[in-house]
């Protein structure tokens, strides 16, 4: 904040200057000098406007937690009180600063963290989450009644923490309980000395870039608002909230008069009460949250109305973790190498093998035999899942193509028979839509008029796209890559301006998409009812809320692709690209960013900006600005065609992609791609947390 000319008074820099005593010059001073050498440019004093005397002013004020905005200062008799203290030599109050601060403390915002600070023992960090305890979705505010990991012991855990038997007491081929996540996480944080630099229950409410670089951030304490918000400055940011951190919740008709617990699926740990309180809830989603309550409910001998919409995407692909006649347990399955040649990506370009998968997808023949195994795997899983064994069970059949589904797939991971308390009626299905509530009731909009009594309602609503923290000065989000709604000024602008807005390489990278992979010319198979949410009668919101937003634009999910951000290199999101293997991919995430952060990426995008002296002394080859926002364009374009009506088109969310995916990031560490020992074993073997678990030396050999 103090860096930028235009913001200073140096008119009253130089008024301050002459009222101090002459016994006191702060560019003497020993702790200005250390704060100015490490804040400051190296040839920064002296150069241009500012003389040393000017920056050691404005090094006196910036120690005055008030002078948090220059443009503010006066010649008003209040600020005779700072001048004093300069007068007088005090040590005033400093702004708290950070080299780095992550945003979110769950799975990617831990993980980037615990990398950032292996790899830069000495810089300043902090760890800022809205909950009071760490792990975002597995933190203690929300690990709800019942609630298991998709995944089982082995597949879920960072490469270099492995989550054995010994220490969490999950057995081998079981799920993992929520509270162990929890555990975990919190473990791992201890571990590796996260733990010292955690600010919880602390809502990071905006952040404002600066010219030169850094954050000025505002927080909130999320305990009690009342709390005035406080200022810091961060040199470099990470943004982990992910995207299940800020729920979409639309307004229900008539839910004022309804006087019963009404919740998103976020809280439900918050009302867990009701398990034991209420007779008959109402559960609104049939994604796999909607299964999880309607289990918690169903089994402690709650009656549940469960509602899923013929307006909507359908029950979810729900899928045992065993798969196909040979029973291949599914979260290996999706990182065989040969495996993921079936599925269309658009990332794969460091894998290798590219004449196979140009044979399957580029031939007539080779999209006969892709087509053929996912219409078997999607086959397998329904007769897997019995939906044909029941009228009830028939209404749970998911009618979306499983080709074009991401990681809204859930696992069947329940302790006991899921099944039976729909067979024995404690659980009644309604294909139908909401037409509004009343005090303790609940209006189906059909022709029978079904009236529903209910002592709760959980909507299993979804999530917003896009980010809760505000980005400042306003419009930042364009250059940044972030989700946001077109407007007619967008027409025209540049590249470094907003890359979503730029038609002409959109069109081009949709075309390049489908010459790639001539099957995702084909529409999908989707309900011909559907309607947005508050399209339907029942349901209402801001429409800023609801508008359209462009698809999240970040260089291979990670950091804006715009000059902007690529020059200052302080700003990276972790965790916006979901799948599968969310332990591993946030470990090489980590890395990554903390490479991006030092200017060490083999494959750098910031050599795109960078002067002649930085290209020769960088460690990787240089990049050109356009072959930058292409990749962000081509990259993010991808989810459109590949998961069309899915979360996928709005933000990287993936699953038979996860491999090429951790493959691209290798190669940008100039990291070993193939890791297996030998063509078969490559071919064959699953890819899992293990094969990435010494990534750190490996990397840190490459500056020795």
């Amino acid at each position: 904040m103090y860096l930028r000319i235009k913001e200073v008074k140096l008119g009253y820099f130089r008024w301050a200057r002459s009222v101090k005593s002459s016994g006191f010059d702060p560019a003497t001073d020993s702790l200005a000098y250390d704060y100015l050498c490490n804040i400051l440019p190296a040839n920064f004093i002296g150069s241009g406007a500012w003389t040393s005397d000017h920056v050691a002013d404005a090094l006196a004020l910036a120690r005055n937690a008030e002078a948090v905005s220059w443009q503010m200062l006066t010649f008003r008799s209040q600020n005779l009180t700072t001048s004093a203290n300069i007068s007088a030599g005090k040590n005033l109050v400093t702004m708290e600063q950070f080299d780095l601060v992550v945003v979110g403390a769950g799975y990617y915002g831990l993980g980037a963290a615990k990398q950032y600070h292996v790899t830069h023992p000495n810089d300043s960090l902090a760890v800022f989450d809205v909950n009071a305890s760490v792990g975002g979705v597995w933190s203690n505010e929300r690990v709800y009644p019942c609630l298991r990991s998709n995944n089982l012991l082995g597949t879920y855990e960072y490469p270099d923490f492995p989550m054995t038997t010994k220490r969490f007491g999950v057995e081998l081929g079981n799920y993992i309980p929520g509270e162990v996540m929890h555990e975990y996480l919190e473990t791992y944080a201890r571990e590796f000395g996260i733990d010292k630099h955690l600010r919880l229950s602390t809502k990071v409410v905006s952040a404002e870039h600066k010219v030169e670089g850094g954050w000025l951030l505002e927080t909130q304490s999320a305990k009690d608002e009342r709390k005035t918000p406080t200022k810091v400055f961060a040199r470099r940011l990470i943004i982990a909230t992910g995207m299940l951190s800020e729920p979409f919740m639309p307004h229900i008709l008539g839910q004022e008069e309804y006087d019963r617990p009404l919740f998103h699926s976020k809280d439900f740990q918050k009302y867990r009460d009701t398990i034991s309180t209420a007779k008959r809830v109402t559960v609104f989603g049939g994604t796999k949250s909607g299964w999880d309550a309607v289990y918690a409910y169903a089994i402690n001998g709650v009656k549940v109305d469960w509602i899923i919409r013929p307006t909507g995407h359908g029950p979810v692909w729900m899928s045992p973790s065993f798969v196909t006649p040979f029973k291949v347990w599914i979260e290996k399955l999706v990182n065989i190498r040969w495996l993921h040649w079936f599925a269309p990506c658009i990332w794969g370009q460091d894998s290798g093998y590219h004449g196979i998968k140009s044979f399957w997808h580029g031939t007539a023949i080779g999209r006969l035999i892709t087509n053929a195994f996912w219409g078997i795997l999607a086959q397998d899983v329904i007769n897997i899942m019995h939906f044909d064994t029941h009228p009830e069970l028939k209404k749970l059949k998911p009618t979306a193509s499983a080709m074009h589904t991401g990681t809204a797939f859930g696992i069947f991971n329940y302790a006991t028979d899921f099944y039976e308390p729909i067979r024995n009626g404690t659980v009644k299905i309604h294909e139908k839509d909401l037409s509004h509530l009343s005090e303790g009731k609940v209006y189906l909009d059909d022709e029978d008029g079904t009236i529903l009594e209910s002592d709760a309602f959980v909507a299993v609503t979804g999530w917003k796209s896009f980010s809760p923290l505000k980005f400042l000065p306003e419009g930042i989000d364009r250059k940044i890559g972030l989700p946001h709604v077109l407007n007619a000024s967008d027409e025209g602008c540049l590249p470094d301006e907003d890359l979503a807005a730029q038609n002409a390489l959109v069109d081009r990278a949709d075309k390049e998409i489908q010459e790639r992979f001539p099957s995702l010319k084909t529409p999908m198979k989707f309900n011909p009812n559907y309607k947005r949410l508050t399209e339907t009668k029942a349901f209402s919101m801001n429409s800023s809320d609801v508008s359209p937003r462009t698809p999240l634009m970040l260089y291979h999910f990670m950091v804006p692709g715009t000059a902007e951000f690529l020059r200052t290199k302080d700003l990276a999101f972790t965790g916006y690209s979901t799948n599968f293997s969310n332990g591993t991919c946030a470990h090489i995430q980590g890395l990554w960013i903390s490479a991006f952060f030092d200017g060490k990426l083999a494959r750098d995008p910031s050599s795109a900006v960078a002067s002649e002296s930085e290209s020769k002394s960088g460690s990787g080859k240089a990049m050109s600005l356009s072959e930058v926002h292409w990749q962000t364009i081509l990259h993010n374009r991808f989810g459109k065609w590949r998961y069309p009506k899915d979360t996928g088109s709005k933000s990287p969310d993936f699953i038979f992609e996860a491999v090429p995916f951790m493959d691209m990031m290798m190669a940008d560490l100039g990291l070993l791609v193939h890791r297996k020992k030998g063509w078969f074993k490559e071919m064959t073997e699953p890819y899992g947390p293990e094969d990435y678990a010494t990534i750190n030396e490996e990397f840190a050999t490459r500056f020795v």
